[in-house]
């Protein structure tokens, strides 16, 4: 009688739990119509379904058996999901072919995942050697995010980053290797494939102060020689035959 009501207990528990992800695909992908066409067409909840089963034959050390079904979930899905990973509540993988998991992975409640994204070890040593994702986290195409390092709550990966390091909560991390990005504003809502359209490279911040700064010398340097000529030294300027120094040409290449 009691481990007819734990069977009944956990069958209620994936239900409700398929519920959310239906739902989780409905808030983050405007192209979902129907639940029947959610149910029948997206691998990525497919992947999700398959991953609940293989992740408790893996628990309950039936290991061959769930390494099957994850194998069996990646030929059918395109995504590979290692059995032994965690995976929190409401998790969502937008197209999915070529998502890879591994092993000792840890992923929170509300993360998006987007096609080609690689959640990857560095070593070869037993123990941790994958990602932890915070809750809210979204990751765009192609990013790849490799070792033990922790990516914050809310946090956003741009299309193809190779991540190395980790990243604060609420920041933006885009490139190879990833830098943080800072953002004119904080935005609210969801940022599909982890950019927003107000943000700043770093480096291209770094690149437009130095372009700026040699402006101001060029124009402190023509002052130089103008009083020079009016105490009568003759100056010779070489910067007539040198190219014209053009920073909105510089700028706008830097954008």
């Amino acid at each position: 009688m009691l481990a007819s009501r734990l069977v009944i207990s956990k069958n209620i528990k994936m239900f409700k739990n398929i519920r959310e992800d239906i739902a989780s695909v409905f808030a983050r992908d405007p192209a979902a119509r129907t639940t029947f066409e959610v149910l029948t067409c997206y691998p990525g909840l497919h992947a999700r379904i398959f991953h609940r089963l293989s992740n408790w034959l893996w628990h309950v050390e039936l290991k061959w058996m769930a390494r099957f079904t994850s194998h069996f979930a990646r030929w059918f899905t395109g995504i590979e999901i290692h059995p032994g990973a965690t995976i929190g509540r409401r998790f969502f993988i937008d197209h999915g072919m070529g998502v890879v998991i591994g092993e000792t992975a840890e992923i929170g409640d509300d993360v998006t995942l987007y096609h080609g994204v690689t959640l990857g070890g560095t070593s070869w040593k037993e123990g941790k050697r994958h990602p932890t994702l915070g809750n809210g986290v979204v990751v765009g195409a192609g990013a790849k995010i490799l070792g033990p390092i922790y990516i914050g709550e809310n946090a956003k990966i741009g299309s193809n980053a190779v991540v190395v390091k980790d990243v604060p909560a609420g920041a933006t991390a885009a490139g190879i290797p990833a830098r943080i990005l800072d953002e004119a504003k904080k935005t609210t809502g969801f940022n599909a494939y982890g950019i927003s359209n107000d943000q700043n490279d770093p480096v291209a911040k770094a690149l437009h102060g130095l372009i700026g700064h040699s402006v101001t010398v060029d124009q402190r340097i023509e002052h130089i020689l103008q009083q020079l000529e009016k105490l009568g030294v003759r100056v010779e300027d070489e910067q007539a035959t040198a190219d014209k120094f053009d920073p909105n040409y510089l700028n706008k290449i830097v954008d």
